[in-house]
């Protein structure tokens, strides 16, 4: 095979800065770790930006569709100010899980499924470079030599947390029995551009075994990295305790409890606050902010900024997730809203609403809360329903008013740890892998049928409701696992694929007199 060495191309790193020096047209080479922390921020970390509807989120934002905590509005008139119609056309394929997620409900236009592939290797990419020319940068101070350990703890946190989206986005989930044999993603560990002009595939799909492996071993040793030179900035960058709670989902994703407990255990040592939501007395606060004791690590943006409005024409937060919060518990009325006119939820005061520059986002977050409820599905799994117990009560008590500790059975546990995950991480980005785990998981496997409703208005006069169409994601559906994008299929011609099924609606749904709303 031929390789290229890709030491750091030009456009790479437009607008990043000019510290980079011009080594030939093409060719520019950092001199300094600062020059490759400039890299890591420009090319390495999503960035933030103003977010004016989901479809213009951070790359992944139709994660947050997928599962069954939302679905759509039935209401007489489309209540909407959006200047495009991203129901028809961006949200449809996705929403009803379609075999060509970029299909537009018309059959008309398809758009590429590529995004999050093509923006998450190219993160990678710069990941594997930076990690490679720390080696050639001047380290001979003691502070340079700390300033490469923090860059180098970063870049594999990122990389591990790419690689974590990727294979849980187009690999079957984690199963112990089978995770070896199973197709995952391409392992790109290289700092340099592979090609052989004579072969169709350049990069195989490693297992998903193997992927996980990486994503283990690379967060091990940017918790060492970090143990060496503590993070000191802002929680816009990567850390120890970041790479801790990361570390200790990925060994719940593996069914690994032990590890999971020791993880989860090594992580609240270091951060263990929570916010008291009984104390947000203040109506225009917000559950989560730049300003919460809870918030560890945040890239890219806040892609729910203004959906999940529960009005017609957009989506809709189920009432099977609302009606798992008892009246006494403050995330009800924080993290929603009834729309007005009609008998619908809204996404209400978990975020911060409207149009703006986001400061903390809604899937590539990582908060203290996680860690309780990772410690306690750990402990739920290796029967300590007790200790479970403990770390669950802990939470609630700073979620609900006039909370009296509860000591679950054995038997009841790991239903009530997953409850109050649902409930606590709602449109953070988990429910979604969650469900998928929760199937293949060996000692309490979990599996529904979703349905979601989509809303069908007659966008041409008056946006009228005209009926609702009924799709359903079935057990073992194969919808649960991304097909690998057109564009890598076509480059890379030999590379195995995804099986997905064409999927039409199970029945329509037409509005009463008086109902509006959705039925589940």
């Amino acid at each position: 095979m031929k390789y290229f060495i890709y030491s750091i191309i030009v456009v790479l790193f437009a607008g990043c800065s000019d510290f980079l020096e011009d080594y030939s047209q093409d060719l520019v080479i950092p001199k300094t770790v600062s020059d490759l922390n400039e890299v890591i921020l420009g090319s390495g970390y999503l960035p933030s930006s103003e977010v004016k509807d989901l479809a213009r989120g951070t790359v992944g934002w139709w994660l947050h569709i997928l599962d069954d905590d939302v679905n759509t509005v039935i209401m007489h008139t489309a209540n909407t100010s959006n200047e495009y119609v991203y129901l028809n056309t961006t949200y449809y394929g996705y929403y009803t899980w379609q075999y060509e997620v970029g299909r537009d409900y018309d059959q008309k236009n398809l758009s590429g499924d590529n995004a999050l592939w093509d923006e998450l290797y190219s993160r990678i990419n710069t990941t594997n470079i930076i990690l490679n020319e720390l080696k050639n940068v001047s380290q001979a101070l003691p502070q340079e030599k700390l300033d490469a350990l923090t860059l180098q703890g970063e870049c594999l946190f990122l990389r591990a947390q790419f690689y974590l989206v990727l294979v849980n986005v187009y690999a079957n989930a984690y199963d112990p029995e089978t995770a070896a044999s199973t197709l995952g993603v391409p392992l790109k560990l290289t700092h340099y551009v592979e090609h052989d002009k004579d072969k169709n595939t350049q990069f195989e799909r490693a297992s998903v075994a193997e992927v996980y492996a990486q994503i283990v071993d690379d967060l091990k040793v940017s918790v060492k990295c970090f143990q060496q030179s503590p993070q000191t900035r802002s929680f816009y960058r990567a850390s120890e305790a970041a790479a801790r709670l990361l570390l200790s989902r990925v060994y719940l994703y593996m069914q690994d409890w032990k590890n999971a407990r020791v993880a989860a255990e090594d992580f609240l040592k270091l951060r263990r606050d929570l916010y008291n939501f009984n104390s947000l007395t203040d109506p225009e606060a917000v559950a989560i902010s730049e300003n919460s004791v809870e918030v560890l690590f945040s890239q890219g943006s806040l892609s729910l900024q203004n959906d999940i409005t529960g009005l017609g024409g957009n989506f809709c937060v189920t009432k099977d997730l609302y009606r798992l919060y008892e009246e006494a518990d403050c995330r009800r009325d924080l993290y929603f809203s009834n729309a007005s006119e009609i008998d619908s939820i809204g996404l209400g005061r978990k975020y911060k609403r409207g149009v703006y520059r986001s400061n903390v986002s809604d899937f590539w977050l990582l908060r203290t809360a996680e860690g309780y409820l990772n410690m306690a599905e750990a402990c739920a799994m290796s029967d300590d329903p007790g200790t479970a117990s403990e770390y669950l009560n802990r939470l609630r008590r700073n979620r609900i008013a006039e909370y009296r500790d509860i000591e679950y059975s054995a038997a009841d546990i790991t239903e009530a740890v997953r409850e109050e995950r649902r409930k606590e991480l709602c449109f953070e980005g988990h429910r979604w892998f969650d469900l998928r785990r929760y199937a293949v998981c060996r000692k309490a496997p979990f599996k529904k049928v979703i349905e979601h409703m989509f809303s069908v208005y007659d966008w041409d006069n008056r946006r009228e409701f005209k009926h609702g169409e009924v799709y359903s994601l079935q057990e073992n559906d194969l919808a649960y696992t991304f097909a690998i994008p057109k564009s890598v299929l076509e480059f890379d011609i030999g590379m195995q694929d995804n099986p997905r099924e064409q999927r039409g609606y199970s029945h329509l749904i037409y509005r009463s007199a008086g109902g509006a709303g959705d039925e589940k």
